[in-house]
């Protein structure tokens, strides 16, 4: 069994966890698991991501709201702050002072769904700035907006990760050149996932890191189930034979970039 297991991203205060939540979280380091970065995207999601990082010693916290929760109805973002997310981010603030919290996350854009575009514009643009202010990470969603989200990240320069990278090779380079780590998960592992395959080869090692973004994108050969953080294994499997390593070898690399990344001893 791989052990060292970082993963980059994850969302275990989903609902979808809620039957067996508890048991999950005591199995995963059984399963090889060494750390964990529960995102949250919204205020409402905060605090559950904050009790699960205070009571897992594996589990690190990063806070933010996602673009999508501008329109979700159920987030706090419209359901408390009725659209306001200069209030709601403002509320957060002090939740930064915990010292489980190391990033501002899942922060981004995204264009595949109806966001109003200045809305999350500006939201993405407010958190890069909280960012920068308390000298933390980022973890960046970046869904069909490439044009607007580089054009940022070349003016702010954030540490962090462009999780779930969906970009060009090229644009893979400048980005790790300046200092951005890529997150991969299990769509790499995907049939036809050719131009991530492309960006593995074109960057240097050290600037990529796993993750899941759980439930969600299970990689081959469990893709279609409820995803985990055990299961980047298979990815770690998937990478090995692109960088001509041992998949212990990548897992062990990219947990020590993620440390890196954010500064977790």
């Amino acid at each position: 069994m791989m052990q060292n297991i970082f993963d980059t991203h994850a969302h275990y205060c989903s609902r979808q966890f809620d039957a067996d939540r508890g048991e999950l979280m005591a199995a995963l380091p059984a399963g090889g698991v060494a750390g964990v970065l529960e995102c949250a995207t919204h205020s409402g999601d905060a605090p559950r991501v904050l009790e699960l990082a205070r009571s897992q010693p594996f589990v690190y916290a990063a806070l933010g709201i996602h673009p999508e929760s501008i329109i979700e109805e159920d987030a706090a973002t419209v359901a408390v702050y009725h659209g306001d997310w200069r209030a709601e981010l403002d509320a957060m603030r002090p939740l930064y002072e915990d010292g489980r919290v190391v990033a501002v996350g899942e922060i981004g854009l995204d264009h595949h769904w109806p966001v109003p575009r200045q809305a999350q514009l500006e939201l993405f643009e407010a958190q890069l700035q909280l960012a920068a202010e308390l000298d933390l990470p980022v973890s960046v969603h970046d869904r069909e907006a490439h044009a607007e989200m580089y054009e940022l990240l070349r003016r702010y320069k954030p540490r962090g990760v462009l999780h779930c990278y969906s970009g060009s090779a090229e644009d893979a380079v400048w980005l790790t050149g300046q200092g951005m780590y890529l997150g991969f998960g299990g769509a790499v592992t995907y049939r036809g996932a050719k131009r991530a395959a492309r960006v593995l080869a074109a960057i240097e090692p050290r600037w990529a890191v796993l993750e899941t973004d759980c439930p969600y994108m299970a990689p081959e050969p469990v893709r279609g189930r409820r995803n985990d953080s055990r299961n980047i294994a298979h990815v770690a499997d998937y990478i090995a034979g692109i960088w001509q390593m041992e998949p212990q070898a990548v897992l062990d690399l990219t947990a020590a970039n993620a440390r890196e990344c954010f500064q977790i001893v």
